[in-house]
C-alpha cells in the first residue's frame, strides 16, 4: 500500500488558496477536497502557485452523492479534473452512499477510470462495515480508503477494525471534535501533562492508531505547523486508554 504522510489537509471551506500554498510549503503533500465543497478551482490554483512537483502530492476529491450513476461519475470526475487543473486525481471517494449510489454501477465507472489511467486509487466515504463489504466484492483493485468522522467523541471502532483487517485506510476527518477538543475533559487533562494543546491531543491519538492518517482543516501558518508537529507527541497507555473510553457520542456530520 502507498504510504500516506499521517496528517494531511482538509480543506472543506477553504476558500483562499493561499492557504493552499502556505500548506504545501510547510510540508503538507495529502491535499483533501470534494465536488460539494465547490473548491476544487481554489485548490487546483494553489498547487498550480505552490513550488513543488506534481508526483510528490497526492489529491483526492470526492464524487458527490447525486453524480454516482456511470455517465455521471465519468462525466463529473473530468469537470473535477479541469476544475483541479491536473491531469489525473490520486485517489477519487464515493462521498457518501446515499441517492444515486449503486455498488455495481458506481464501482465499474471507478474502475473505468482507473483503467483509464486518470484514477490511481479507489477510496469510499461514510461507510459501516456492510457497506465495505459489499463495495470489496464488486471491486477488482483494491479498496484504498474509507474517510470517515472520527475524533475522541465519535469513534467508529467498527470501521477501524474492517480498515485493519483488510489492510486500508481510515482517513479521519474532523478529528479535532469540529473545534470542540478544548471542550473534552479527558482530552484537555491528557494534554495539561503534556503541556501542549488539546487539539495536539487528538491528532497524536489517532495517528497512533495502525491504519489511520487524519485531515484536519487548518488555514494559518500557526495552525498548519502545529497540526502536523502533533505526530511527535506520544501519549502512554493510561493516557489512550482515558480518551479510548470516553462514553459520549457526538456525531458532527450525521448521515
Amino acid at each position: 500500500m502507498e504510504t500516506l504522510d499521517e496528517v494531511g489537509l482538509g480543506t472543506m471551506g477553504i476558500a483562499d488558496s493561499e492557504t493552499i500554498v502556505l500548506a504545501i510549503e510547510r510540508g503538507y503533500r495529502h491535499l483533501d477536497t470534494a465536488q460539494i465543497y465547490d473548491n476544487e478551482s481554489v485548490v487546483g490554483e494553489g498547487i498550480a502557485r505552490a513550488d513543488c512537483d506534481r508526483k510528490s502530492l497526492f489529491v483526492s476529491t470526492k464524487v458527490w452523492i447525486d453524480q454516482l450513476e456511470y455517465e455521471a461519475v465519468i462525466q463529473s470526475t473530468h469537470e473535477s479534473l479541469d476544475r483541479l487543473g491536473l491531469e489525473y486525481i490520486d485517489m477519487l471517494y464515493v462521498h457518501r452512499p446515499r441517492d444515486t449510489y449503486d455498488p455495481s454501477e458506481t464501482f465499474a465507472a471507478f474502475e473505468e477510470l482507473v483503467n483509464r489511467g486518470i484514477v490511481n486509487h479507489i477510496g469510499v466515504s461514510n461507510f459501516e462495515v456492510p457497506q465495505l463489504q459489499r463495495a470489496r466484492k464488486q471491486l477488482d483493485a483494491p479498496l484504498f480508503a474509507n474517510q470517515v468522522e472520527y475524533h475522541p467523541l465519535f469513534q467508529p471502532d467498527g470501521t477501524l477494525a474492517d480498515a485493519q483487517e483488510n489492510d486500508y485506510y481510515l482517513v479521519a476527518y474532523s478529528p479535532l471534535a469540529n473545534g470542540r477538543a478544548s471542550e473534552i475533559p479527558e482530552v484537555v487533562d491528557v494534554a495539561q501533562n503534556h503541556a501542549v494543546t488539546p487539539e495536539a491531543v487528538c491528532i497524536a491519538w489517532l495517528t497512533d492508531k495502525d491504519n489511520v492518517i487524519v485531515i484536519p482543516k487548518a488555514s494559518s501558518k500557526a495552525h498548519l505547523r502545529a497540526n502536523r508537529n502533533a505526530t511527535t507527541l506520544k501519549l502512554n497507555s493510561t493516557e489512550k486508554s482515558q480518551i479510548d473510553g470516553i462514553e459520549r457520542e457526538t456525531e458532527f456530520f450525521p448521515e
